[in-house]
């Protein structure tokens, strides 16, 4: 059923698209699709099959296509931080919107590029002008344009495979507003993705609230704020000019686009020409989707769970009285055929357990140890995440390691850059984009299978893993530590809750003395969280020499800015204190507290899918970001502890990345430091310097310090010389001087460069690939990026190997369970366990053991141990 039945518009509605949210979704939902000569066509592919499915199944009359155009808007004018958090557009995806743009006006599909505004003001205005006559459908994400929505303006989001209808009355019923006083609200509570700061500690709750009391606009608030708590007031005042400006931020302009909707009339696709150019861009499973002209309506499409059609591309299936799909439903293990020695898809979602096998789709509802003990027997199990089946429960950990196929981990490792490796989206890409790799496995796949199509997307990438190579790193490696990595989950780390309120307090003081300081160093009152603000004190007030101006011409205060004028008046001092102290309270100090469980164990997700060198990072919260050093670091880790009666060891890495640069390189000079304990800044410094190592200053270490480390993770000759506080011509002397001295390593940063270059990617130790198509960029600045991540990447990347090897290890060591000794966390290069007192020594030593043995290096790996009842006495 079409959008405009299932809506019951008696006239033919304009479809007004956001191009640039699609042509951005399109890209990162497909990874890695390229021309046979490397230009990529992932979004040009899925852009222009989205446009196929939505004229095949709805046949709309008008339709819009609207894309930013270039250049800064009348926002970056008002505001110079709108959107400046955001890294610059890909190249990849740079270079394909231009063919995207020909590809949309050859299907017939009208294109408007924005000129000084935002595609959303141009849709915003579209629909305001076009609603009276006919219904508006918006095809968008983005929440700024809800305030576009009325009686007959619509609007369709797409989430995965999960399509949300926006109309009038669902949004009143959902926000308790009217979609005019939108901006407003949007105003008060901020907006991270567009970095429109809102009013601090203000979320949507207590805007509701606020807006309850006072009047649904910022006319109103600014009017009746005073009837609001204390607290609230004094949130508020600060902020009261501020958020005029945020709205106009957030506003949509509803006069900028005057077309008139005949413009927007669909065309019959320019057939040839569009044939020819999905030629070019070898788009070959697209060519049987070109329509024809004046083409009948296609049989009607349901999404995969059998609700909501998806304009998105969702898979899909026909659903006829003839082909329905089939589905088993059983609760006993012995109606399933037997599992032994089978290969099994299994898919768990929404609480129930899907399984292919023999082609038939199975759902399962019965005992899940029963169901274990079965697939004990199996083959191989493919299933889109091991780490879902364990954190939902334990049983699953009588499965051996060997037998299962990780879906997410097996992409992951092909394509670490791809950072999206969720279930929805690997099962659309067996009937998306037509992959080689799946033609066969899915050839007779129905959309609506869950088991069967996990098993046809191993069979599908496992020859790819097997050709890279990487088949030894996820079945010895990366599986094996999904379980721990889930232990350490569940296990948590206690929190002294006292030493955290009483280390806020001691921040909050501080606060509140520097905002007096800073306010009398300025000599008036002002808001220091407020760029703009700061930016008139420092530069206008002050009379302090500006340093660099952002993007759209703004004199910028952000830290590094700050740092170079920090002798240049005591303001700028307290204010980074200031900042340092704010971030402590509003990362740590606030939020970790109210995330304990009833035994004040804190706990974190770790995530082994997240960075391209393959090192683990953490979430919810982030404890691998944990300040290690500085005036607040011990105090910090102190707060952390072992549970009563138990005590932490902390076991961490020396020098790691070097060591793991002297075993590839096989530099002599690194080499020998190693192998003789020596201190290897010092042996550095002694080179450098032309001196013995006994002569060296301290100076002279730490410089040589900065670069040994510096260069693994491609410091440049102008960082350098910041760091050093030297010139931009002394620093290129040292680095040469260092190069001359240990000769090998230019030799080898030369050679990483050159294989990647020739082979497209990078390797680790243990087999981890990085792929690197930019380094054959025409843009010297990303080219320059690619060369330094092929560096980072083997020594990191390795690094990262041996930590994870080290932690497979020590689980499942014998002697650290005799010892009642448990992981808690990973932190870099640091393993943090907790044992009972009495143990905690032997159980420190045995895990430094471990960890000097996970893997044969040419120099030996050093590991630095200590105990403590906290993680700052440990570490």
């Amino acid at each position: 059923m079409s959008l405009k039945e299932r809506l019951n518009f008696d006239k033919e509605p304009v479809y007004l698209i956001d191009g640039t949210a699609l042509l951005y979704r399109a890209f990162y939902a497909r990874a890695g699709l390229s021309r046979s000569d490397g230009f990529p066509t992932n979004a040009i592919n899925t852009v222009l099959r989205v446009l196929m499915n939505l004229i095949r199944d709805e046949q709309p009359s008008h339709v819009a296509f609207v894309m930013d155009g270039k250049g800064p808007t009348f926002r970056h004018a008002a505001y110079d931080q709108y959107k400046a958090q955001r890294p610059a557009m890909p190249e990849a995806l740079a270079e394909q919107i231009e063919p995207v743009r020909r590809g949309v006006e050859l299907l017939g599909v009208k294109l408007l590029v924005s000129e000084g505004v935002e595609a959303d003001d141009c849709i915003c205005s579209l629909a305001a002008r076009y609603k009276a006559d006919r219904p508006v459908i918006i095809l968008a994400s983005d929440k700024d344009l809800k305030q576009c929505l009325d009686r007959d303006v619509v609007m369709v989001s797409q989430n995965g495979r999960n399509e949300t209808i926006h109309t009038l009355e669902s949004f009143r019923e959902a926000e308790g507003m009217e979609p005019a006083t939108w901006p407003d609200f949007q105003a008060v509570i901020g907006d991270s993705a567009d970095n429109i700061p809102g009013i601090p500690k203000v979320g949507p709750v207590t805007a509701r609230k606020i807006f309850d009391e006072t009047g649904p606009t910022l006319e109103d608030l600014r009017a009746n704020y005073t009837r609001l708590p204390e607290k609230l007031q004094a949130k508020i005042e600060p902020e009261l000019d501020n958020i005029f400006l945020y709205r106009q931020l957030t506003r949509m302009k509803p006069d900028c686009c005057d077309e008139p909707v005949n413009t927007f009339a669909l065309r019959d696709p320019e057939r040839d020409k569009l044939l020819a150019f999905l030629e070019e861009y070898e788009l070959k499973g697209l060519e049987r989707m070109v329509p024809r002209p004046a083409e009948k309506k296609a049989a009607p499409m349901a999404a995969a769970d059998g609700g909501q059609y998806s304009l998105f591309g969702a898979p899909q299936a026909e659903l006829d009285e003839e082909n329905e799909f089939k589905v088993v439903e059983t609760t006993d293990v012995t109606t399933l055929p037997s599992l032994a020695g089978e290969d099994v898809g299994l898919v768990f979602e929404d609480d129930t357990l899907f399984l292919g096998l023999e082609g038939k789709e199975y759902r399962y509802t019965g005992p899940l140890p029963a169901l274990i003990r079965a697939l004990e027997h199996a083959s191989v199990i493919a299933t889109p995440s091991v780490q879902e089946l364990l954190r939902a429960d334990d049983a699953w950990g009588h499965i051996l390691s060997s037998q299962w196929f990780d879906l997410s981990l097996a992409a992951y490792l092909l394509d670490p850059e791809m950072r999206n490796y969720v279930w929805p989206r690997l099962r659309l890409s067996l009937y998306q984009d037509a992959r080689p790799e799946f033609a066969e496995a899915a050839q007779n796949l129905h959309r609506q299978s869950q088991g069967l199509a996990a098993l046809a997307y191993m069979q599908g990438i496992q020859g790819q893993v097997r050709t890279a190579h990487l088949g030894p790193l996820m079945r010895d490696l990366e599986i094996p530590l999904i379980p721990v990595l889930v232990s350490m989950e569940k296990a948590g780390i206690t929190i002294d809750l006292g030493a955290f309120s009483d280390f806020l307090d001691d921040v909050s003081d501080q606060l509140a003395e520097l905002t007096r300081s800073i306010i009398g160093h300025a000599g008036e009152e002002f808001n220091i969280r407020s760029s703009q603000q700061l930016a008139v004190v420092l530069f206008d007030t002050l009379g302090i020499q500006a340093g660099i101006k952002t993007a759209t011409g703004m004199r910028s205060t952000a830290n590094p800015v700050l740092e170079k004028i920090r002798g240049a008046h005591p303001i700028v001092e307290d204010i980074l204190e200031y900042r340092m102290l704010e971030k402590l309270r509003s990362t740590y100090l606030e939020p970790l507290p109210k995330l304990v469980d009833e035994d004040s164990r804190l706990h974190t997700s770790f995530n082994q899918l997240a960075t391209a060198t393959g090192r683990l990072s953490s979430s919810k919260p982030n404890l691998q970001n944990i300040p290690i050093r500085g005036k607040y670091g011990p105090r910090m880790r102190a707060c952390f502890t072992a549970a009563p009666g138990n005590s932490l060891a902390a076991a961490d890495y020396s020098q790691i990345e070097l060591r793991v640069l002297a075993h590839f390189s096989k530099d002599p000079a690194l080499l020998d430091a190693f192998r003789n304990n020596e201190d290897i800044h010092s042996r550095t410094a002694a080179l450098l310097a032309d001196k013995s190592v006994d002569a060296i200053t301290p100076d002279e270490r730490r410089n040589a310090k900065t670069i040994n480390f510096g260069l693994i993770y491609g410091m440049g000759v102008q960082k350098l010389a910041r760091e050093l506080k030297i010139t931009q011509n002394e620093a290129k002397e040292f680095t040469e001087r260092y190069f001359e001295k240990l000769a090998t390593l230019k030799g080898y940063y030369d050679s990483i460069i050159k294989d990647a270059e020739t082979d497209g990617f990078v390797t680790t130790l243990a087999g981890r690939r990085r792929l690197l198509p930019e380094l054959h960029s025409r843009n010297n600045m990303q080219a320059s990026e690619a060369r330094r991540q092929a560096v980072n990447t083997v020594i990191q990347g390795t690094a990262a190997d041996i930590i994870k090897m080290a932690m497979v290890a020590a689980y499942g060591d014998k002697e650290l369970k005799a010892l009642g000794a448990r992981l808690l966390l990973q932190v870099h290069d640091e393993l943090i366990i907790e044992a009972p007192e009495a143990n905690i020594e032997q159980a420190g030593a045995r895990l430094v053991e471990i960890m000097q043995q996970a893997a044969k290096l040419d120099v030996p790996l050093k590991v630095d141990m200590g105990v403590g009842r906290n993680w700052a006495e440990a570490h």
